[in-house]
């Protein structure tokens, strides 16, 4: 088996640790999801493993002839190669062995007849058939065509970046390392390519390390999960549904462990203000206890807070197309075209690649104008755009510096202040990055905080161009859960399945040459409408909804029987006179020096009174819950 084997890995920029003496295998088969907020270092640990950017320290270890291809998301391409050519340039053997022996292949044909030309033809015609490489060129455009790349001789130059994205992604597919190392692939890539690209890689026989926002794409593709956060590598079995499931019974465990410290602390506080009652030398255990749980007060869960920011109020009128028309160049956008956008809608924009999609919203934003026909915005609508394109960032400026540019803070929807500091926080902005200038940031970090920057203004009408493209699965996380509650119109561009399911209930899909189809519903229902020609089996099956048996539990418990107040009343007492026993156990056996007799049996009482103070702590926690 093919194994990469990493140890002790680490990786900083400046005074900032990315990767903090990780460890991890990567075996022959593995699919393997990256995940992490922008900015934890997912780029550097792809670009590390390639050799692209070398890591500080570590140990990579890989067996002889190990190979390594890596998609980055801005491809290095030849500006003046054709697309075939571009591809061919790779560095793997395969493409090597095309090379040499088409070189070779033109020195036999002027020269049949030179025994050293026609020993290096039988060499390169031998090394064709080794490497497999006589199917290459059918192979690739069998790829090219599926990525929706059919005009071959088309100059790298004149391409788009997202065109250019599926030249790079076909090259190191072509490959076939033992390593496919892919940043982003699906960005840019419609639909039908996405589910081709997922088939693909399911039958692929080495490893794959992918990062991706495309929640659906992992959970097809993914059989491990490595999240990167503040430095440290967690790995978790399974696809991307898998790791939720294990994410939320950590941070369940994490939530109670978090509960139970504040439980205390909360009585801890108390009982150090209540005075000096019966404080003796027995009691410095406690008091060290509380000291030690106040420096350790917990912080917010990473990724898991949501933003609130309140909207201006909404009128009926939002916007209305009447009878548009535009064309851009060659291309037909909208031709006659009518639209009512009203209050409160989610309108999900997607399509084919090319067919204006951000046209429309530009149309909106005011930066377009139609060919024919009104486009007519209400008065009360105050629109937040985020664009594809995102406006240069003035790199010298500070993260809160930017922010505070637009003010000192936000009044959320319950009419209470919150200050651009704690909207960091809720972004996912480490309190230590608050002063950072943009230019440290990642390109990830800059776009959260350019759409934090958007919604600090407050809009009810928001306007989203591709948001999925360069943001991070835990920032989509807080921009859905705060999409969710947006008192206002949302009309978003993507081609995320998972995003347009959560956000989106009405559709228009693009088909090119101004024709759009409208529709209702989640995105992943319209696409399997368009699948009718599918095998019946290959479709998810409706399960029948069943009724939730009848209760025979009592109802909820809201106060403690008089019972369990006199117990709740015992519980702090015992714990105390635990708290004394210990403090003794452990200064005797500070003294016991060689009795390992005395010490095991003073040990054998530590260990029982501990677990009998978890036991006490856990029965005090649960019913200081319903003490009001």
């Amino acid at each position: 088996m093919q194994t990469l084997t990493a140890s002790g890995v680490n990786k900083a920029y400046g005074d900032k640790q990315l990767l903090h003496n990780i460890d991890f295998l990567i075996n022959e088969g593995d699919r393997i999801g990256l995940i992490g907020v922008n900015g934890t270092g997912k780029t550097t640990l792809l670009r590390g493993l390639a050799g692209s950017d070398p890591f500080d320290s570590g140990d990579i270890q890989t067996p002889k002839n190990y190979s390594i291809s890596f998609l980055e998301q801005s491809p290095d391409l030849d500006e003046n190669a054709k697309i075939m050519d571009a591809v061919y340039h790779g560095d793997s053997p395969v493409f090597q062995a095309i090379r040499d022996y088409e070189r070779v292949l033109d020195q036999y044909t002027q020269n049949p007849m030179d025994e050293a030309v026609q020993e290096q033809y039988t060499k390169a015609d031998a090394r064709m058939t080794q490497l497999d490489a006589w199917d290459a060129e059918t192979n690739i455009k069998t790829i090219l065509t599926q990525l929706h790349l059919t005009d071959l001789d088309q100059r790298i130059g004149a391409l788009s970046g997202g065109q250019r994205k599926r030249v790079g992604l076909a090259q190191v597919l072509i490959e076939s390392p033992d390593l496919l190392i892919l940043d982003e692939p699906t960005n840019h890539l419609d639909f039908d390519s996405i589910a081709w690209l997922e088939k693909y890689l399911a039958a692929y026989k080495g490893a794959l390390l992918v990062v991706t926002h495309d929640r659906y794409f992992l959970d097809r593709v993914a059989n491990r999960i490595f999240e990167l956060d503040l430095g440290h590598l967690g790995i978790y079995p399974g696809n991307y549904q898998a790791y939720v499931e294990q994410k939320a019974t950590q941070v369940e465990q994490e939530t109670l462990a978090a509960h139970k410290q504040a439980q205390l602390y909360k009585h801890e506080l108390a009982w150090m203000r209540e005075g000096a009652h019966a404080r003796s030398t027995k009691q410095n255990a406690r008091i060290k206890r509380f000291e030690d749980m106040k420096a350790g007060t917990v912080a917010p869960e990473r990724g898991k807070v949501a933003i609130d920011v309140g909207g201006q109020r909404l009128g009926k009128k939002v916007i209305e197309l009447h009878d548009a028309s535009l064309t851009l160049g060659d291309h037909r956008i909208l031709n006659h075209f009518e639209l009512l956008v009203q209050r409160n809608q989610r309108i999900g924009i997607t399509g084919i690649n090319g067919a204006g999609k951000s046209s429309l919203l530009n149309v909106f934003a005011g930066k377009l104008k139609l060919d024919s026909g009104i486009c007519d915005i209400g008065d009360t609508v105050k629109l937040g755009y985020y664009q594809q394109t995102m406006p240069k960032l003035d790199q010298n400026m500070r993260v809160i510096e930017y922010l505070q540019a637009v003010g000192e803070g936000i009044t959320n929807s319950n009419g209470e202040h919150q200050t651009v500091t704690q909207l960091l926080d809720d972004f996912l902005f480490p309190r230590a990055s608050h002063g950072t200038r943009i230019d440290r940031l990642s390109g990830g970090e800059q776009r959260r905080l350019y759409l934090l920057q958007i919604l600090m203004h407050q809009p009810n009408v928001l306007l989203l161009d591709e948001p999925t493209n360069d943001l991070d699965i835990a920032t989509l996380t807080v921009l859905e859960n705060y999409l969710d509650s947006f008192a206002g119109t949302v009309i978003t561009v993507s081609h995320d399945r998972y995003f347009l399911d959560k956000v989106a209930d009405r559709l228009l899909i693009f088909g090119g040459n101004g024709a759009i189809t409208p529709a209702t519903g989640r995105f992943t229902d319209y696409l399997s409408a368009q699948q009718e020609a599918s095998p019946a089996d290959t479709k998810p099956k409706a399960v029948k909804p069943v009724a939730a048996p009848v209760s025979d539990q009592p109802k909820t418990k809201v106060k403690l029987t008089y019972a369990e107040q006199k117990e709740y009343e015992t519980l702090m007492p015992q714990m105390d006179k635990i708290d004394a026993r210990i403090a003794e156990i452990n200064a005797e056996m500070q003294t016991c020096g060689d009795d390992y007799g005395r010490l095991g049996t003073l040990q054998g009482e530590l260990d029982e009174l501990t677990a009998k103070q978890d036991e006490l702590l856990d029965r005090y926690v649960y019913l200081d819950g319903f003490v009001n």
